[in-house]
């Protein structure tokens, strides 16, 4: 898909028109399409904040009868089959396109990451989801879980290998681990129900992931959307290029945010890991032309 902006009004300019064209941020072009289409959803207009209230509500009720009770009950299988089955019904396909595309550029960062860093024997990232169903696997959960075992994992390498990083500088990046991130969703095909924006959406799916998980595992997921300031600098270090780290928005893990404000962090997150895909994308094709440009036959005039 191709944005296709209104006609310039120079006494009335487009915001959308406008974000779209700015590309200091660089974005796939697909996905960021979809991401202005989605902020210019109706429902995002008028349903969002009445949305939001009840949701912080729900949660609030859900998060303090789960600390109460003496026992905690979990459903991993149910909360991802409510999940799949409320993003076919509710959700619009470009937000459904977009969640879905989040978890494959999810493994991309982390395996760049590995292949990259201090033991590249770590294990790797394998969440690869093409269609929306595709996340009924636990992929929320392994989404999480993926990222705090690989810090953990990564940590515990670098006190192992001290010197990792010299030698990944002497050998080069390398960029075997990314895969192509390809979704299989028809954005012509929707539900007449299938209205919802993604923040929307997120806002409602916080109530299911609070009520079926343990009150322990939802902070989990929380928390983990403040690892991106981390993420940036691993990439930063490994790459030498701190120039766009300001990008990210999600900071500070040791000073958490609140739950009540997951679903806008959700979004933020999305916009950082979009960035870094992209990163990888241009560092990738900028690698080829270079490697192409240096075997291409000379020509003597």
């Amino acid at each position: 898909m191709t944005y296709t902006p209104a006609p310039h009004n120079r006494q009335d300019p487009s915001y959308w028109d406008a974000i779209y064209a700015d590309w200091a941020i660089p974005l796939d072009p697909t996905a960021k399409a979809y991401m202005v289409k989605d902020l210019q959803s109706w429902s995002r207009c008028y349903l969002l904040l009445p949305i939001k209230l009840f949701a912080n509500l729900a949660m609030a009720l859900i998060m303090t009868l789960k600390r109460l009770l003496p026992f905690q009950f979990r459903n991993y299988w149910l909360m991802h089959q409510l999940a799949v089955w409320f993003l076919n019904t509710f959700t619009t396909p470009e937000a459904c396109y977009l969640i879905v595309r989040h978890f494959g550029i999810g493994s991309n960062i982390v395996n760049f990451l590995i292949d990259n860093g201090p033991d590249p024997t770590l294990p790797h990232a394998t969440l690869y989801p093409r269609r929306v169903e595709d996340l009924a696997a636990n992929a929320f959960l392994e989404h999480d879980i993926n990222l705090y075992n690989f810090v953990l994992d990564y940590h515990r390498a670098q006190e192992q290998h001290p010197n990792w990083l010299e030698h990944v500088r002497q050998r080069g990046l390398s960029y075997g681990g990314i895969r192509p991130v390809s979704v299989a969703i028809d954005i012509t095909r929707r539900g007449w129900l299938q209205v919802l924006d993604m923040e929307s959406s997120l806002e409602l799916f916080k109530i299911c992931y609070s009520l079926w998980v343990t009150s322990d595992e939802f902070e989990r997921a929380v928390l983990s959307l403040q690892f991106d300031e981390s993420f940036a600098l691993y990439f930063s270090r490994v790459t030498g290029d701190y120039s766009w780290n300001h990008t990210v928005s999600n900071r500070h893990p040791l000073a958490p945010n609140s739950a009540f404000g997951a679903a806008r962090n959700l979004l933020l997150h999305g916009l950082a890991s979009e960035s870094l895909q992209r990163y990888l994308e241009l560092a990738m094709a900028d690698g080829r032309e270079r490697v192409e440009g240096a075997i291409a036959p000379s020509h003597t005039v």
